[in-house]
């Protein structure tokens, strides 16, 4: 008799774990739009530091570095704005605003006759702040049952264009330039307009007439808390490990020309291991594999700093970051889930507003504190520091609840 009770409802659990069109339909545009976004921002990243010294004004390391990271800051400042905007004024009206500010700012940095111009036309393009906009519509037009699918579709398009962009940045370059590589960007930026407008799925109207959504609300929440603080350890990491990670490699003997060989099948290969997690969710496992997750990108720092002490492998190396990838990217897809259904649906856009903006604070300072740990510590003290920083956020998320499916 159980086990005919049981089998409609693993059959109802299976149904209800399967997207529908809609669902499907609003999670690969929305992606989309992550993806052409991302991929242009990815392209400039290998070969900004190099091109750019031969700006005027790029004799100067420190304008160089605020060039590249200055993204980070304007959009770390406009997340949350456009994320309440979004809650008042509709998800698609403000995303397609935000690709167009972007689009303009890649136009400029394209037209750059200077440094300082380029450094002009990235602080724009961060001004195009919409993932929280964009998150917020995701979790909008699905349910809860499907979301961490749904933002892994966005993780996945996320690293996917990482991995493309490590293998094209240094084959455009040579052929178009800098130059040309922002005008592609801008372009891309225009097709992710053209995708909000006449394929992302109708925006829901509720959140137009519920209560606006107040910062004080959303900062009272300590699930949020530990995801807001998660996500900027996560990205400060990420980006701080890269400014070691590719020494390391040219160290083990492999040029950097030939990285991808390396990052490529990495990234690939982490996307299979995703794939199990789904099936974990509906167990009641999120809360272990989000942990897991993160004490393994701890490890993986722990392995980075071992190797950078003696003479590390090519091979090492690549298991490591296969290693990083799972768990990075688990990370992405799972976070923004999590963050979207604990918050208050009048409150969503505001809640990932919040949580973008520490998502981009974690980029900038990743990205400072990095560079001057390698100068003044060395690989060693920064991945030493990496590895303390993902501790310390394995004890804050030790505690948390994974949130109930709706």
């Amino acid at each position: 008799m159980s086990k005919v009770e049981a089998s409609p409802k693993g059959e109802g659990a299976v149904v209800a774990s399967r997207m529908t069109p809609l669902e499907r339909r609003a999670s690969f545009s929305l992606a989309s739009i992550f993806a052409l976004r991302m991929l242009g921002l990815f392209l400039i990243l290998p070969v900004f530091a190099i091109e750019a010294s031969k700006y005027p004004g790029g004799d100067d390391p420190a304008l160089i570095g605020l060039a590249m990271g200055i993204y980070g800051l304007t959009q770390a400042m406009l997340q949350f704005p456009f994320g309440m905007a979004s809650d008042r004024l509709g998800r698609k009206r403000v995303i397609v605003f935000g690709l167009a500010l972007f689009a303009a700012g890649s136009f400029v940095a394209a037209l750059a006759p200077s440094l300082t111009w380029l450094a002009i036309g990235r602080a724009l393009q961060g001004a195009g702040a919409v993932s929280a906009a964009v998150t917020a519509l995701l979790a909008d037009q699905t349910r809860d049952s499907v979301r961490t699918k749904s933002m892994a579709l966005v993780g996945a398009s996320i690293g996917l264009m990482f991995a493309l962009s490590l293998v094209l940045a240094p084959l455009l370059v040579t052929h178009i330039g800098l130059t040309g590589l922002f005008s592609m960007t801008g372009l891309l930026a225009l097709m992710g307009v053209a995708l909000v407008i006449w394929w992302v799925p109708a925006e829901p109207v509720e959140h137009k007439m519920l209560p606006r959504g107040r910062l004080r609300e959303v900062l009272r929440l300590p699930a949020l808390l530990r995801l807001n603080f998660g996500v900027f350890v996560l990205h400060a990491v990420q980006l701080a490990m890269w400014m070691a990670v590719p020494a390391l490699l040219v160290q083990a003997g492999l040029p950097r020309e030939h990285h991808w060989w390396v990052y490529l099948p990495a990234v690939l290969a982490s996307f299979v291991v995703m794939g199990g997690v789904f099936p974990l969710e509906r167990r009641g496992y999120l809360r272990a594999v989000f942990l897991t997750a993160v004490g393994l990108i701890a490890l993986v720092q722990l392995g980075f700093l071992a190797l950078a002490a003696g003479s590390p492998g090519v091979g090492a190396l690549a298991a490591l970051l296969f290693v990083f990838f799972c768990g990075f990217n688990v990370l992405e897809a799972s976070q923004p889930s999590m963050a979207s259904r604990v918050a208050p649906a009048h409150a969503r856009g505001a809640a990932m507003g919040v949580y973008n903006t520490l998502q981009s604070i974690g980029f900038f300072a990743g990205g400072v504190a990095g560079g001057w740990l390698v100068k003044h510590l060395g690989a060693q003290g920064l991945f030493a520091c990496c590895a303390a920083a993902m501790l310390l956020w394995l004890a804050v998320a030790w505690p948390m609840r994974a949130p109930k499916a709706g």
